[in-house]
C-alpha cells in the first residue's frame, strides 16, 4: 500500500490535497472510519484519499470544507488540481504503474520503457540529453520489476511498425531489443501487436499514451514534448479507453505481429 511519506505536496497538487487531508483529520482528533461517515463511504476508500492512490472528488471536497469549517479550502485545492498541469504526474504514474492490474499502452515512436533493454534506454537518454543517463537507465530497469510481481499486470502493447525499423543505438542494440521484444511477448502476461504502416492515418497518430488500471482507479497517461501528463477524468479516460480500443482494431493479431518483428530483426545485420 502507498505510505504518507511517499507524497510530494510541494511538487503536486493532487498529492497536497492527499497531504491536507491527513493533516486535518488529525488536528480534528478523527480516525480514518471517522472521515468516512462524513463522506458516506468506507475507511479504505479515505486510506486511497490520503496515499495518494485517488484523489479526492469535488463533492467529497466540499463535504469535508463543511464538516471542518474551512471555508471552501479543499474544494479550491481539488478544483485546482483537476485543472492545472501537475509537476508531480511522474511521480504519481510511478505510483499507479507499480499497483498497475492492467496497462494498455501505444507507442508511436519507441519501445515502451517497461520492454526497453538497458542499451536501447541508454541510446534513447543520450538522444533525450538527459543529465544522469546511469540514474535514467536504473530507474528504467527497476521498473521493470512489476512485470515480475506475484501476480503481474497484464501488458498489452499497440506499437506503430515504424518503431521496429529505427535502428536506436545501432543495429547491433536494435537488433537485441527486437529480440528482447520476442521474448517479452512469450509471457503469459504480455501481449504486443503492431499497428501496420499501410493502415495509414489512424488515432495513434496523435501520439502515444498508457491507460493504467490498478484495484481502486483507472487513469490515462499522455505523452508530450518534454514531459506528460496524467488524466483522471472520467472523460478522459474513456475517451483513451475508445483510442486504445481502435487502434487495436487495426493492429495484426499476435502471430503476424511476431512475424514483423522477426523479419525486422533480421534486417539488422
Amino acid at each position: 500500500m502507498a505510505l504518507a511519506d511517499e507524497l510530494d505536496p510541494l511538487g503536486s497538487l493532487h498529492d497536497w490535497v492527499a497531504f491536507d487531508l491527513r493533516r486535518y483529520r488529525l488536528a480534528h482528533g478523527m480516525s480514518q472510519a471517522d472521515v468516512g461517515r462524513i463522506l458516506n463511504v468506507r475507511r479504505s476508500a479515505v486510506h486511497n484519499y490520503e496515499s495518494g492512490l485517488r484523489p479526492l472528488d469535488i463533492e467529497h471536497a466540499r463535504k469535508l470544507d463543511s464538516a471542518w469549517d474551512t471555508c471552501g479550502h479543499f474544494e479550491r485545492l481539488v478544483t485546482h488540481a483537476n485543472q492545472q498541469h501537475d509537476s508531480g504526474w511522474f511521480q504519481q504514474f510511478l505510483r499507479y504503474e507499480r499497483r498497475a492490474k492492467i496497462i494498455r499502452a501505444y507507442e508511436a515512436l519507441v519501445i515502451p520503457g517497461l520492454l526497453q533493454t538497458p542499451d536501447y534506454a541508454r541510446a534513447f537518454l543520450i538522444a533525450g540529453g538527459v543529465p544522469d543517463v546511469d540514474a535514467a537507465v536504473k530507474m528504467r530497469i527497476e521498473r521493470q520489476q512489476v512485470l515480475d510481481r506475484d501476480p503481474p499486470p497484464r501488458l498489452s502493447v499497440l506499437l506503430d511498425e515504424g518503431i521496429l525499423s529505427r535502428p536506436v543505438g545501432g543495429k547491433a542494440v536494435m537488433r537485441a531489443q527486437l529480440a528482447y521484444l520476442l521474448e517479452a511477448g512469450e509471457r503469459p502476461n504480455v501481449s504486443i501487436r503492431v499497428v501496420p504502416i499501410d493502415v495509414g492515418e489512424h488515432l495513434g497518430l496523435d501520439g502515444s499514451f498508457e491507460v493504467i488500471e490498478t484495484e481502486n482507479d483507472t487513469v490515462a497517461y499522455l505523452e508530450a514534448q518534454g514531459g506528460g501528463r496524467l488524466d483522471r477524468g472520467t472523460k478522459g479516460v474513456e475517451r483513451m479507453m475508445v483510442n486504445y480500443d481502435r487502434i487495436g482494431d487495426q493492429a495484426l493479431p499476435v502471430n503476424l505481429s511476431r512475424r514483423l518483428m522477426e523479419t525486422a530483426m533480421e534486417a539488422m545485420t
